[in-house]
């Protein structure tokens, strides 16, 4: 019970996380809990008990260090250029909007774009110099402290969607426009220059967004997929691989069509969604070939209840489960989700995924 009352070391956390992530015999199942900055505006100091009372899940968490109102740029209602030259529109506050400007719709402004450079400006939009400072002297202490260490390596295929546009982007797909296979080297090459400097700092873990699946399947085939995305993910990921750095990629949707070729360039952890992907699906494609860390139903959090809460996790570990690790669980919570379901989803990673030990 002292376990339960004080929290493991922080070096016991990214050791046990290295190991499921390896296959090495975790102790425990890592897990945790995902809050969209709206649900720290609804519930403020109610939700902050909850994290007082798990502290397993969410450390030594110490009220009132949280500001429940500020959240990013595209979390605000209203209007917001990115560095990209996106323009994102948010209707409502605390959940994330969606790009409604797109900078090449028209293919005749690729001639003279100019993409962001990733050591000057990041995505949010802070100064590179200032910003990489902070990050190098953050990342300094939590090795000190013995905190594993994440770089962003930010978005893959839902930035070309972004900039171009989704059905201009597909119909480019379909086509096979000769303005493509440019445009995913002009990522590459904006994207291998921001992962050489996450290396430079020394991380852990590089993590990469890249929705690119339905709840039916991949929004392209497997074999547009395998010609035009799959090489840029495997130069990519490779470079972080072969400097020994892991690849945590995110994706919601289902994948499973793609997963053999997931492994193939080099993904270490993929997050499938339960729904999409089907807790069968995912013992199929994934157990024992690629980690997962478990995305629950986030469409059934809001509706069910406590107790069926609770068998959602109980029915993934039993599944999904084995000894020498390559599964994690978390759950995102919006801001839809009763108070009540959100501290049975923390009672029950406790005990079905760190009461392991």
């Amino acid at each position: 019970m002292k376990a339960l009352q004080q929290g493991y070391p922080n070096k016991e956390i990214r050791d046990n996380y290295l190991k499921a992530l390896e296959y090495r015999y975790p102790e425990w199942i890592p897990c945790g809990v995902n809050f969209l900055p709206g649900v720290w505006k609804k519930y403020r100091e109610r939700l902050e008990d909850i994290l007082v009372r798990h502290p397993l899940i969410f450390g030594q968490y110490e009220k009132g260090s949280r500001n429940f109102d500020e959240m990013p740029p595209v979390y605000r209602p209203g209007f917001f250029t990115d560095n990209w030259g996106c323009v994102w529109h948010t209707v409502k506050e605390g959940l994330e909007g969606q790009v409604v400007g797109h900078p090449l719709a028209d293919w005749k402004a690729f001639e003279n774009y100019q993409p962001p450079d990733p050591l000057l400006k990041t995505e949010r939009g802070e100064r590179g110099e200032e910003y990489w400072e902070k990050i190098r002297n953050a990342f300094s202490e939590r090795r000190e402290k013995g905190l594993l260490t994440v770089g962003d390596g930010e978005r893959l295929f839902d930035r070309l969607y972004f900039l171009r546009g989704f059905k201009n982007l597909m119909r480019d797909i379909v086509t096979d426009d000769p303005n493509l296979p440019r445009l995913i080297n002009m990522l590459l090459d904006y994207e291998t220059r921001l992962v050489k400097k996450w290396l430079e700092i020394g991380v852990d873990v590089i993590s990469f967004h890249t929705d690119i699946g339905t709840q039916k399947g991949l929004m392209i085939s497997p074999t547009k997929f395998r010609k035009y995305f799959k090489p840029m993910f495997k130069r990519l990921f490779s470079i972080c691989r072969n400097s020994g750095v892991h690849v945590y990629l995110s994706s919601d949707g289902c994948l499973l069509d793609i997963v053999d070729d997931l492994v193939e360039c080099g993904v270490s952890v993929h997050d499938p969604q339960l729904r999409a992907n089907t807790l069968e699906g995912i013992a199929k494609a994934y157990k024992g070939r690629l980690c997962i860390d478990l995305d629950l139903d986030r469409q059934a959090l809001p509706f069910i209840s406590p107790q069926h809460v609770r068998r959602m996790v109980e029915e993934s570990v039993e599944k999904l489960y084995l000894p020498e690790g390559g599964l994690m669980i978390k759950g995102e919570v919006g801001p839809d989700v009763p108070l009540e379901n959100i501290e049975a989803l923390c009672q029950a990673m406790e005990e079905f995924c760190i009461m392991l030990r």
